[in-house]
C-alpha cells in the first residue's frame, strides 16, 4: 500500500481492540441509529473468518437464529463497532471456518474449545 495512504489512515486504526482469532465466540456491540435515537445492539456468534490488515481489516461472525444461519461482516476499525468481547477461546487448525455453513444444529457452532491445564495455573 502507498505510504501516503498508510499515514492518513493510521489515525483511524483502533489500537484498543480485544485480541480474538478465528473460531472464538464473540459478542460484537454495534451502534444502531434509528431516526434521532441511538442504541447498542449485540451480535453474538463464532468468528469464521478474519481478513485484511490496517484500516481494511474485517471479520465475519456466524450464528444460528431461529434455525437459520446468519452471518455478518464487521470492519474492525469502524466507529459503529463499540467493542468486541471474547466469550470463549477456540483451538482450531484453519484460517477460515467456512465448513460450518454446511452444518446444522449444535454442530454448526462446534469448534474445539481451548483447554487450560490446571497444572500450569
Amino acid at each position: 500500500m502507498n505510504q501516503i495512504i498508510k499515514d492518513i489512515t493510521a489515525a483511524q486504526v483502533k489500537t484498543a481492540t480485544a485480541p480474538f482469532k478465528v473460531g472464538d465466540g464473540v459478542r460484537v456491540h454495534t451502534k444502531v441509529r434509528e431516526g434521532d435515537k441511538e442504541r447498542t445492539q449485540i451480535f453474538a456468534g463464532v468468528v469464521i473468518a478474519h481478513k485484511g490488515s490496517g484500516i481494511h481489516e474485517t471479520f465475519t461472525v456466524r450464528r444460528i437464529s431461529y434455525g437459520e444461519g446468519v452471518e455478518k461482516v464487521f470492519p474492525v476499525n469502524s466507529p459503529n463497532v463499540e467493542k468486541i468481547e471474547v466469550e470463549k477461546n477456540a483451538e482450531n487448525g484453519r484460517a477460515r471456518l467456512y465448513y460450518l455453513r454446511d452444518r446444522t444444529g449444535k454442530a454448526a457452532m462446534a469448534v474445539k474449545e481451548k483447554r487450560y491445564d490446571e497444572a500450569k495455573a
